[in-house]
């Protein structure tokens, strides 16, 4: 027997014993209640918890609801990767089907991105929403970069970065000078804050919402907040964060104008060699997309996927893949050579 609910404050449903254990349970930044507060609070959104429940464990996913009927993840660019939380151990499936059912009645168009699949939630999803009767369509769309340590030494990993790389870093290294913060401190944020609005980044989307992130990283000894120097300006900052193994990198940025002293290369050196040997993670998360400087430091790339489901008695469905096929047939006309 599963039961479906729609909680727009997890504090309703905290009380149960089950659901307790389920959010105390997370162990990386996106899977956390705060995460999602944080991004309601400081982005705007509006979430729908969407909580399925049986005998066996609970499920929870954070929702929100982008536009009439169609839901999509409580998540925006700060986040790496959108999961739902399970009860460990249990064969998620059966509660991702009864949770699919139940949102047939309230949604024609589910749409999730940044999904995983090392620990089976995009062909879990997938199955679950066929099997309760959705149109789906799972495909790549991202690219996760990581580094698995493999229990070298910082020392070892040095040793096979590119020949360029390692070349960079011997040359510069010496007029460079990093500091590595594991404690929130106004005078290092403002830093922070100064070299990000002076880098070649666009501008932050919500800096309120990454300063509380910072703090409360810091208050769980989570933080690691990267500053690199040359001649007592701070000229380049990364924001890093160690949980559970994992090193994340979070962001990244350097003043234009110290672009010729690589001060971002030579940071990211010493916080690698940190998280490493100080830290001794097992991975290296450097979040999504395929900028190039990401392939000089990571060694192996995880896809991150897109689960579109429709439903196909609603005629909405109808008209959005009408819409869909249309801008498809124009565009492959306007690619076409015209006639002479």
């Amino acid at each position: 027997m599963f039961a479906v609910e729609y909680l727009s404050d997890l504090r309703k449903a905290s009380a149960d014993t089950a659901v307790a254990d389920l959010l105390a349970s997370a162990a990386a930044p996106f899977d956390r209640t705060e995460w999602w507060e944080r991004l309601c609070r400081h982005c705007g959104f509006k979430p729908l918890y969407v909580l399925g429940q049986s005998r066996e464990g609970v499920a929870l996913l954070p929702l929100v609801e982008r536009e009439e009927g169609v839901l999509a993840p409580l998540a925006n660019w700060y986040t790496f990767r959108w999961r739902p939380l399970v009860t460990p151990g249990i064969n998620p499936v059966p509660m991702f089907e009864a949770i699919a059912r139940d949102l047939s009645e309230h949604s024609w168009r589910v749409s999730l991105t940044g999904l995983p699949e090392e620990d089976g939630t995009g062909s879990a999803l997938t199955r679950a929403f066929r099997k309760a009767g959705w149109m789906t369509r799972c495909v790549s769309h991202d690219s996760n970069h990581i580094l698995r340590v493999d229990g070298r030494s910082y020392a070892d990993y040095h040793a096979t970065l590119p020949g360029a790389l390692r070349t960079s870093l011997k040359r510069k290294s010496g007029r460079v000078a990093c500091t590595i913060h594991t404690a929130f401190a106004e005078a290092v944020w403002a830093d922070y804050e100064a070299i990000y609005a002076d880098s070649w980044k666009p501008e932050e989307g919500s800096p309120a919402f990454l300063r509380a992130f910072a703090e409360a990283e810091s208050a769980a000894g989570r933080l690691r907040l990267g500053v690199a120097s040359v001649d007592g300006t701070a000229v380049a900052a990364q924001l890093w964060t160690v949980e559970a193994g994992t090193a994340y990198i979070h962001k990244l940025a350097h003043r234009e104008s110290a672009r010729g002293a690589s001060p971002g290369t030579v940071l990211s050196a010493a916080l690698f060699a940190h998280v490493i040997d100080v830290d001794q993670v097992e991975l290296i998360d450097f979040g999504t997309g395929n900028d190039s400087y990401k392939q000089d430091w990571m060694e192996d790339v995880r896809p991150r996927y897109h689960l579109e489901a429709l439903r196909l008695s609603s005629p909405n469905t109808w008209l959005h893949l009408s819409r869909r096929l249309t801008g498809q047939i124009g565009g492959r006309l306007a690619r076409q050579p015209a006639a002479r």
